[in-house]
């Protein structure tokens, strides 16, 4: 019955070719794909938050006030922007008018606490600053220092009156907008346009660029992946300093021409009943949100949403999504940061449990789209079902770590992105995923640095040493493991290794498990041998368990 359900949906959908070919062509940057959208109904619906509608011809107009605020201020091209806040339609709004006059998005996690949001606004050398009023306090004072004191800006003020983005500005005409400031064609596809922090294996976040046209062609790829259609609504849960709701929702829907509906946070009590309201009718998750709605109360269910395409769900809920919740493609796939979306569980094709599908395509099928490669140690390719790291070609790449050519140069081997994912592909072009290579704790949806909490544990007065290692949540994803080494006459608990690192770091990044041994195990090289600690499951069995005791039950590896 679903797959006759999911024929006949299928059959009623335009193709993903002619949904992006319903609009006038343009040179890849974000305005002109913008504009070309508008232009066929400014009054059509684009943007949805908080009661407000924003339809497309409003929107390009905010965009060009918005350019010339920015621009005003001093604002230039290549510029760099912090955005630290929940999810509000000024974070769309900034980054098309930051992308208008070619500067660029930095966007922060608002959990972050002062030092980790020190870091990326000094590294990025951000000349402004847009927060809101509950972030405010921590982006003053993590902005500090600066070479140039930063611009603040209140997101929390009303859209409405784009003024508000200055108390130097008033509105400004349509003749103003249409200054040498201003012209359509001045910025160029390759011009970037987000830098997004992401956890690497030395501890420090790396700032990960994209250009405008790497932006509208991951747009474009996520309108293949879920066959978002014109008139499709897209609800955005996840958080817009994430590069799964920027490159996956906002530039899919830009693609498509299609609406967006913004939720700031999201709420496993009020999800479905957003979804109806919101008129949602595609949502991307990650894999604990699956989990979480698949164990929460029914009567929370409410059965006439119209969400019938959902990416991110993977098989553990599948069945779920698809019979109780009435979510008929449950699609799901794979990306990083650095290259979203390469591959992808085709709406049209064969679905394999447990697979993160073949290798995505644009919907032109005559343009040449990613290739992957499994290899081993020696960067030679492996035979089919042999687990090995996935390296990757594809249109949709960073243009590098911002100000790190180090790091750059390590990433890449002969073109091609080294992954640090150890995977497996069958005979039918089939990716799964086996492990992480690299020492990364995936948690809530973000990659965490093992090493940057062995580095924060490791500042601890009473800690000699500190390794962190991933063990199995039952949400699914991971849990955060330290294991600690005092000094010698030293004491600490448990809870205070946590507290030490609750006013550091962002909550997700506190440990969960915490354990103590009076020294830890070395290689050779003196690095922690964390193989062991994985290996050890009479330390798991003695670890605090800090969560509260109505969701312990994590497996720890036992």
């Amino acid at each position: 019955m679903i797959k006759e359900k999911k024929r006949k949906e299928i059959k009623a959908m335009k193709k993903p070719l002619t949904v992006i070919q319903s609009y006038a062509q343009h040179g890849y940057t974000l305005y002109e794909a913008l504009l070309s959208r508008a232009a066929t109904n400014p009054s059509r619906p684009w943007m949805l938050f908080d009661g407000r509608t924003w339809s497309w011809g409003e929107f390009a107009l905010a965009v060009d006030q918005v350019a010339q605020v920015l621009l005003d201020r001093g604002i230039k091209a290549g510029d760099r922007v912090g955005v630290m806040a929940r999810n509000c339609d000024g974070h769309v709004l900034m980054l098309f008018g930051l992308a208008r006059i070619g500067a660029i998005m930095v966007p922060v996690n608002p959990e972050f606490g002062v030092e980790e949001t020190r870091y990326v606004l000094h590294h990025a050398e951000v000349s402004a600053v847009a927060a809101s009023a509950e972030t405010l306090a921590v982006a003053q004072a993590a902005a500090e220092g600066l070479a140039a004191p930063a611009w603040f800006v209140m997101l929390d003020a009303p859209f409405a009156a784009i003024a508000a983005l200055s108390d130097l500005m008033a509105m400004v005409s349509r003749s103003q907008l249409q200054s040498n400031q201003l012209q359509r064609n001045q910025v160029q596809a390759e011009a970037t346009c987000l830098i997004v922090y992401t956890s690497g294996t030395t501890g420090f976040p790396k700032g990960v660029m994209h250009s405008q046209r790497s932006f509208i062609t991951g747009g474009e790829a996520f309108v293949q992946r879920v066959y978002l259609q014109n008139d499709d609504r897209v609800m955005i849960v996840l958080p817009l300093f994430h590069i799964n709701a920027l490159f996956y929702s906002v530039a899919g829907t830009l693609a498509a021409g299609a609406s967006l509906a913004i939720v700031p946070r999201f709420s496993a009590s009020t999800f479905w009943q957003s979804a109806v309201a919101l008129g949602a009718t595609e949502a991307n998750i990650i894999e604990a949100i699956g989990s979480i709605l698949q164990t929460r109360p029914r009567t929370e269910y409410r059965p006439e949403h119209r969400i019938r395409r959902m990416y991110g769900v993977r098989a553990s809920v599948a069945a779920t999504f698809e019979q109780e919740f009435g979510v008929t493609h449950c699609i799901s796939g794979y990306g990083m940061t650095e290259i979203p979306g390469v591959t992808c569980s085709p709406v049209e094709g064969p679905q394999k449990v447990g697979s993160m599908g073949p290798v995505g395509r644009h919907p032109d099928p005559q343009r040449a789209w990613a290739q992957c490669r499994v290899v081993d140690d020696l960067g030679q390719d492996v035979p089919v079902d042999t687990v090995g790291e996935l390296w990757v070609k594809t249109p949709i790449i960073m243009q590098g770590y911002f100000r790190d050519p180090e790091q750059t140069a390590q990433a890449f081997e002969e073109g091609w992105f080294k992954t640090g994912d150890l995977v497996r592909c069958d005979a039918d072009g089939y990716y799964y995923f086996v492990s992480r290579k690299r020492d990364i704790i995936r948690r809530r949806g973000e990659n965490i640095a093992a090493a940057e909490l062995d580095r924060v544990v490791g500042e601890h007065p009473a800690v000699s040493e500190a390794g962190t290692i991933a063990v199995p949540s039952e949400l699914g994803e991971d849990e955060i493991f330290v294991v600690v080494a005092l000094k010698a006459g030293e004491q600490a608990t448990a809870e205070e290794i946590a507290q030490w690192c609750r006013a550091r770091l962002a909550a997700q990044k506190v440990p969960r498990f915490v354990a103590f041994m009076d020294a830890l195990p070395h290689t050779p090289t003196h690095k922690i041998a964390k193989a062991v600690l994985r290996a050890d499951l009479e330390l798991r069995a003695r670890a605090v368990d800090l969560a509260p005791p109505t969701v312990r039950g994590a497996r720890c590896g036992i």
